[in-house]
């Protein structure tokens, strides 16, 4: 018997307790710096897009829903972030997985901020990435409106 066998990368939290593994390639990694993402994260929050078909996790996952068509996820043990998604419109067919999940981030590299604009001065991300404004952004995704 023969074939090919699909890349498989596996994942946990900080204390073991949450697998995950993603069959394929994890892609590029994004990073945010809108509001929601940042107070979430602590700093700036890093997700790679995987379709959710292509994911298979296990352990005490717990979610919240942090606005009307979005879901954060992490382990009920250690508090590591898991994922991040839409709960509608096009995003929700992806999960964007923490990247730490993954040792060396599976070799997956930074290519993308958005709310680039948005950057507390001090920690703007170098190099040569595509950088999306808060008002690209918007103009073209589901987001959460400024409450200030």
């Amino acid at each position: 018997m023969s074939g090919t066998h699909a890349e498989q990368t596996k994942g946990r939290c900080l204390c073991g307790a949450v697998t995950v593994t993603v069959t394929g390639p994890l892609g590029d990694i994004s990073a945010c710096h809108c509001g929601p993402c940042t107070r979430w994260s602590g700093s700036v929050l890093m997700g790679l897009e995987i379709p959710r078909d292509r994911v298979v996790y296990d352990g005490p996952i717990k979610t919240y829903a942090s606005s009307s068509f979005a879901q954060r996820a992490w382990c009920d043990t250690c508090g590591t972030a898991v994922w991040f998604t839409d709960t509608e419109g096009d995003g929700a067919a992806c999960l964007e997985l923490a990247p730490g999940l993954f040792d060396g981030f599976g070799g997956a590299q930074l290519t993308r901020v958005v709310y680039a604009d948005q950057a507390p001065e001090g920690v703007k991300l170098a190099g040569n990435l595509d950088r999306v404004t808060k008002a690209d952004y918007e103009a073209a995704n589901l987001h959460v409106e400024d409450t200030q």
